[in-house]
């Protein structure tokens, strides 16, 4: 097949020069094409990835090397730039959150001593916005920036409860206020998760905590997590102009509540 050959599939170069939309979905799709572990990628498989001619790509390339998005390598590969970093940082600020959310997760990892974090919601994703990792060498490790599908997971469960109000599935978690999953995502980890409200009752994220299912299957460790995690997320809350009394209830039944013996309660507390 020739250069100048439109490939079965592959969207046409002439409406490149025709639409401006049509050039800023394909820069889009280069950006996209790198994934989560990918520091750098060729030309070739951008092409691969994005479906578009090497061509097309080469010249996206140029453009977006010159605004700091993509970095041209001494190896002639290709990585992320500056200037996507910066965008991010602006994101996390416009949530106004991260002077409140951080000191806690970074208390919550320090007592706990797992992964504590703080996720969003980006459509049908669940998007980490904050994290910090424990030292100990076996843990969940995630990066900030990372989506993952939002109908798996304890974060998942909350956002969806907050943001689709109407949903009866989701009606015990918005009146006790946490949400756990074990082995969702991963079948390794299991996590548990609270929502953080602001000053008009609007959810801002999910507080999150997160280890090896091992780690969480006694019901007395998942218990001491989820009131430690409602009581952080009371005071982050207070702190964003919230009421924090909306957490008392469920803050309540677990200093009342003896941690199960057997697995019976633990079935029924976490949800599984």
């Amino acid at each position: 097949m020739t250069e100048g050959t439109p490939q079965e599939g592959r969207p046409n170069d002439s409406s490149e020069a025709s639409s401006g939309v049509a050039v800023l979905d394909r820069a889009f799709a280069i950006l996209n094409a790198f994934g989560p572990t990918d520091d750098r990628l060729t030309l070739t498989e951008l092409s691969r990835r994005t479906e578009l001619y090497k061509s097309t790509v080469l010249r996206l390339l140029g453009a977006l090397e010159h605004g700091g998005f993509i970095r041209k390598l001494s190896d002639g590969q290709y990585a992320i730039g500056h200037q996507p970093l910066r965008l991010a940082t602006l994101y996390q600020r416009s949530f106004q959150v991260g002077p409140v959310v951080e000191p806690l997760l970074q208390q919550l990892s320090r007592d706990l001593g797992e992964t504590a974090s703080f996720y969003v919601r980006q459509g049908d994703h669940r998007l980490v916005l904050y994290r910090v990792e424990p030292s100990r060498s076996v843990r969940v490790s995630i990066r900030v920036g990372e989506e993952f599908a939002i109908d798996k997971g304890a974060s998942g469960k909350v956002l969806l409860a907050f943001t689709e109000t109407e949903d009866p599935r989701w009606q015990e978690i918005r009146e006790r206020l946490w949400a756990v999953s074990f082995g969702e995502r991963d079948p390794e980890t299991a996590s548990a998760s609270v929502p953080v409200f602001d000053s008009t009752g609007e959810l801002q994220g999910a507080l999150t905590l997160s280890g090896p299912k091992g780690r969480f299957d006694a019901p007395a460790v998942i218990d001491a997590a989820l009131a430690t995690l409602l009581d952080s997320a009371r005071r982050a809350t207070i702190a964003l102009g919230g009421k924090g009394s909306r957490y008392d209830a469920s803050i309540a039944s677990f200093a009342k509540a003896p941690a199960a013996t057997d697995g019976s309660e633990n079935v029924d507390r976490a949800g599984r």
